[in-house]
């Protein structure tokens, strides 16, 4: 498969993702090219630009590597899925939108230099920056202890885990607290997330319990998983708090946020052993101190997600 069928098919999924799941239900023959453009002008992009004002700090691009201020470049795997961490606002021709967008170019301005964004699955972002094939990775990455082994994280905003349900669903009426709530039911989420992870090392807890087992279905696509919670096909979707905050919060959509589970610092992903991990901490703090950073989370409404400081390599929250 060419890279533009790639960019083209990760496009298109974002945008559906932000159609009511009554449209997503409608588009199973698969011909996306229609609805792609419909999903997209439903949800526009805020207009306020803070990135715009940022400027180069010196000392902060001094602790970059000689070699990449000589080249002025950055490659990053990005992976854009959904509001308001990255998706596609504008269609399947258009920029890139979000938080994890303005927030990594803004520490690339800071840096000075340019970045070299390329479409990601999530899964292949992580395995790839061994490999060199990015210089570091954005996708809402959690920093989780299995992933430390052998991931660098810069820190740059606090998200985690959380659950949402069809509206009008009954098996499940409140906030999930412990995961023998759901026992019995069927959970979808994202391939290679901290949630699979979650759901995978607690499956155990049911037959503890004395109670039948979860059972979990992984999809590689949003939309995919908003789809099967529209048909029946999954009770409840586990996923990002901002991620599923923002769907329920949309006019008009068919989800009800159950609350957050866990949460986690999420950063940005570099190779163990970067040398650039100092200066995009720099970098973070920087945006933080000039107030750009909270402009940039009130933009994206991820304010209750604000950290204090960026961290390298923060243990994970337990």
């Amino acid at each position: 498969m060419n890279i533009r069928t790639i960019r083209t098919r990760l496009r298109a999924t974002a945008a559906l993702a932000l159609l009511p799941l009554l449209a997503l239900t409608a588009c199973g023959s698969g011909d996306t090219d229609g609805t792609a453009a419909v999903g997209a002008q439903a949800s526009p992009a805020p207009t306020d630009d803070p990135v715009a004002a940022v400027r180069k700090v010196d000392s902060a691009a001094a602790l970059l590597p000689a070699d990449v201020r000589k080249a002025g470049t950055l490659r990053v795997g990005s992976s854009i899925g959904f509001p308001p961490g990255a998706y596609y606002p504008g269609g399947t021709d258009k920029a890139p939108a979000g938080q994890d967008i303005d927030l990594a170019d803004a520490v690339a301005k800071v840096l000075g230099v340019k970045l070299e964004r390329q479409d990601a699955s999530f899964e292949t972002i992580l395995p790839a920056l061994g490999s060199g094939k990015y210089d570091f990775g954005t996708g809402n990455f959690g920093v989780t202890s299995e992933r430390l082994k052998t991931i660098d994280f810069v820190t740059y905003i606090n998200d985690g885990q959380g659950f949402a349900v069809k509206k009008g669903n009954t098996a499940l009426r409140t906030k999930v607290t412990d995961l023998t709530q759901l026992c019995g039911l069927t959970i979808g989420t994202g391939a290679g997330t901290t949630f699979e992870a979650t759901l995978s090392a607690q499956k155990g807890v049911c037959a503890k319990a004395g109670k039948k087992p979860y059972d979990v279905k992984v999809y590689s696509e949003n939309a995919a998983t908003l789809t099967a919670l529209q048909q029946g096909r999954i009770d409840v979707i586990m996923s990002t708090i901002n991620g599923l905050r923002y769907q329920a919060a949309q006019p008009a959509s068919q989800t009800a946020f159950l609350g957050e589970f866990h949460r986690l610092d999420v950063g940005f992903a570099f190779k163990k052993g970067s040398p650039l991990t100092k200066a995009f901490q720099t970098a973070v703090n920087e945006l933080i101190e000039d107030g750009t950073y909270a402009r940039i989370l009130k933009k994206w409404g991820t304010d209750p997600s604000a950290i204090d400081a960026s961290r390298i390599n923060p243990p994970e929250h337990t």
